[in-house]
């Protein structure tokens, strides 16, 4: 009975320390993978790859000088709009990240101040 209070002091500091192992390493894993998922289904309505691909190709196989010109123009404006909604969800995820990681800090710190 005497290592009784010594197990549930080490089990306390172990569940503890296992949380945030759990919150920052699988967290991070887990929004890591949701970024990426994300992204993957934007560029399947973006195609920002085969839009720069086929840059100077005319739009639907029209080669005349009028098809031509305006499939550079149409693709220079999907590429800067696609490159736009990259950039506004990038920065989203980084929010949302970035809130991730704070909600610790801010309960410890208001425990702390409590106390």
């Amino acid at each position: 009975m005497d290592f009784a209070p010594l197990y549930l002091f080490q089990r306390f500091f172990y569940r503890f320390f296992d949380f945030f192992h759990h919150w920052y390493v699988d967290g991070s894993r887990v929004l890591a993978h949701r970024f990426v998922s994300a992204f993957e289904i934007m560029d399947r309505d973006i195609a920002l790859k085969v839009t720069v691909r086929y840059f100077f190709q005319p739009l639907y196989r029209d080669y005349t000088v009028i098809g031509r010109v305006l499939g550079v123009i149409f693709r220079t404006i999907r590429i800067v709009l696609g490159l736009v909604v990259y950039l506004v969800a990038a920065v989203f995820f980084l929010c949302v990240y970035l809130v991730w990681i704070a909600i610790p800090a801010i309960i410890i710190f208001n425990v702390a101040r409590n106390l």
